[in-house]
């Protein structure tokens, strides 16, 4: 590893954090999923900070069918991803932006479109996260014959994002006003799309110039062996969930081994783990803090959502002392669900344990101390070639991310592991990953 190599950042967005019950907390922000203003707090927050980017997920349905489980409603009640982005565009000027929208039940034309909107309005700012939507409450409201299987749902978003590349390529630097000859387009720098797949079919070119990076960065959070050789084909940034340096470690090592055959170096894409930091100026201070959030969690509430990401109906059923029941390999999120099984059975953790642990997170990495413990923590994973940066998971908001630049990032500075300033104006410049190959 290159001495001068830094450490990348991103600052997940969730409402009031990322905490199952941040929302009960007495320091919570109650409608913080529809305050424009907390958002842009927590942007220009990240940008003080120097991130390189900001990140807000995506679910279009409510998270929960049972009224009684309000802490899982609480997470799914905001703004539309990119129009929300959109209007964090206008009100920063350097931290990226990226918003997961699923290939399950969008359209390639329209996406690479709005895509392309939110880059050329923040100026070479916009990231995709491309996802499968493995929600049953989703798939109701957009098909009639119920969630498509893992297999075919990999299948359709190989199929996306060829045709969203493809329609990102489409169009030349220069492409529109020429200013020459009285035309308002090139025709040699065009390149319209004629695509005819399984699953789409796509004629044409968008109508925006090409991005001032060269396309909208692509994300990844898949952890399946189809979805880590999808990232190792088309992606530049990887959002991965790991519990141990052994599990970071491999996955890193597995993604950037698949990366030569499709002729890219191992730098093309950034590997950033998810990371929830409980920051205290003592570790004892650190300590009070995370179980004030642990004792909001009701049982009901951190089984149901240990339950959902294990794809079992009745695990309330089983006795919340013992040991998680075997279970067969589900149809959602395949790699989380054995990461929930390792972790349980490593740490030999009974059902209440392990739902209440999983429930700060939902199985990403927590770490709990001081400042100096955090950046020790991080740079132990990043300097070990198991990450090249983390995705900042507060689990309160604003204070956990206001925490984290005021007295995180200054550590990592001090260590040589993260800049001092921005190295350029748009997203890919500040990852770092390069122009994109012409496809």
């Amino acid at each position: 590893m290159s001495s001068d190599r830094k450490m990348r950042l991103g600052a997940f967005l969730m409402a009031g954090g990322h905490h199952i019950s941040a929302w009960r907390h007495p320091d919570a922000h109650a409608p913080a999923g529809v305050d424009i203003a907390h958002f842009i707090e927590l942007a220009r927050t990240a940008e003080r900070g120097k991130f390189d980017m900001i990140f807000v997920e995506d679910a279009a349905a409510i998270r929960e069918r049972n009224p009684d489980m309000a802490s899982q409603a609480a997470r799914s009640t905001g703004f539309e991803p990119l129009s929300l982005l959109a209007a964090l565009a206008v009100n920063t000027s350097h931290v990226g932006l990226v918003a997961t929208a699923s290939t399950t039940y969008n359209d390639p034309y329209g996406l690479a479109r709005t895509f392309a909107s939110l880059d050329q309005l923040s100026g070479g700012r916009a990231g995709w996260n491309l996802v499968t939507s493995a929600s049953e409450l989703e798939a109701e409201n957009f098909a009639s014959s119920g969630l498509r299987p893992h297999s075919e749902r990999y299948e359709r978003a190989e199929e996306f994002a060829n045709a969203a590349l493809a329609l990102w390529d489409g169009v030349d630097q220069g492409a529109y006003l020429p200013r020459g000859e009285g035309r308002f387009f090139d025709h040699d720098r065009l390149h319209p799309l004629s695509h005819r797949g399984k699953h789409f079919t796509v004629g044409g070119v968008l109508q925006s110039q090409r991005s001032p990076q060269g396309r909208p960065i692509m994300v990844q959070a898949g952890a399946s062996d189809v979805g880590k050789e999808l990232a190792a084909r088309t992606a530049d940034v990887v959002f991965a969930a790991s519990q141990t340096l052994g599990e970071a470690k491999a996955c890193y090592d597995d993604v950037k081994a698949r990366m030569a055959k499709y002729g890219r170096q191992p730098d093309d894409i950034k590997i950033m783990p998810g990371i929830s930091p409980i920051i205290g100026s003592t570790e004892g201070e650190a300590k009070a803090k995370y179980r004030e959030l642990q004792e909001l969690i009701p049982d009901a509430v951190g089984v149901a959502l240990l339950a959902s990401y294990l794809s079992i109906q009745d695990l309330l059923a089983y006795p919340l002392d013992g040991p998680l029941p075997d279970m067969p390999p589900t149809n959602l999120i395949q790699s989380r669900q054995q990461l929930i099984i390792d972790l349980g059975r490593r740490e030999n953790l009974s059902i209440r344990e392990l739902a209440r642990h999983f429930a700060g997170a939902r199985g990403h990495w927590q770490v709990v101390g001081t400042p100096e413990q955090i950046a020790d923590a991080m740079e132990e994973r990043f300097r070990a070639g198991a990450a090249d940066g983390f995705n900042v998971m507060a689990p309160l908001f604003p204070s956990g991310l206001e925490d984290f630049v005021t007295h995180v990032v200054p550590e990592l500075r001090r260590r040589g592991v993260f800049r001092e300033t921005y190295e350029g104006s748009t997203l890919r410049q500040n990852l770092g990953v390069g122009a994109p190959s012409k496809r």
